[in-house]
């Protein structure tokens, strides 16, 4: 099996966390452009948190959530770029964001991990969570696929229209991690307010 999240994935009680797991490189910070295609920054110089990232997050620090970042990184497997150049940036937005946790998997669509989005293993890795009251926010398929998989009660996409195909349609698309912030805390009130049988 994998990480020590696995058990307690979806089982509600004490200790166990709500969490917003976001994708990094089109959610956190802005992706490059390359030929069309978003890649994630080579280095802290290149490093650009998006407009009203810090102030979302605070929202959902303040509304009761952990908050994870879930990140692939293949061009670490690629040789592209290392653990080290990686983690620096990690520090980075640890430094700026207050962020709970970054996970990353470092590996290639051929090493077939369970780590690497949309496997769950980035999800299930760290310390058993409220999988319905949790959410999955990110920028590609392979996030909505790896919250969907991971039991996620919503999964949210910022939409930057792509030319690629989304398997299964999200529960949301916003333009911004503000207005996805926006839909949880609209959701939450819902829930709060449904009648209980």
């Amino acid at each position: 099996m994998q990480g020590a999240g696995v058990q307690g994935a979806g089982v509600q009680g004490a200790g166990v966390q709500r969490v917003v797991f976001l994708d990094r490189d089109g959610v956190i910070n802005r992706a490059v452009m390359r030929g069309g295609r978003p890649h994630p920054p080579a280095s802290v110089d290149e490093l650009e948190i998006l407009p009203g990232v810090p102030e979302a997050l605070a929202r959902l620090r303040e509304a009761g959530y952990s908050l994870a970042v879930v990140t692939n990184q293949p061009d670490i497997a690629r040789g592209v770029t290392t653990e080290g150049q990686v983690e620096a940036l990690h520090a980075h937005l640890r430094a700026s964001l207050g962020l709970s946790d970054i996970r990353v998997c470092p590996h290639d669509d051929a090493d077939a991990c369970e780590c690497r989005k949309p496997g769950t293993g980035l999800l299930r890795r760290g310390p058993a969570f409220d999988a319905p009251g949790s959410v999955m926010v990110g920028d590609r398929w392979r996030d909505i696929e790896a919250g969907r998989a991971a039991g996620c009660g919503a999964t949210i996409l910022i939409d930057y229209q792509y030319d690629e195909a989304i398997p299964h349609e999200p529960d949301a698309r916003v333009r911004s991690l503000a207005e996805a912030v926006d839909w949880i805390l609209a959701r939450d009130r819902r829930r709060t307010a449904a009648p209980r049988d």
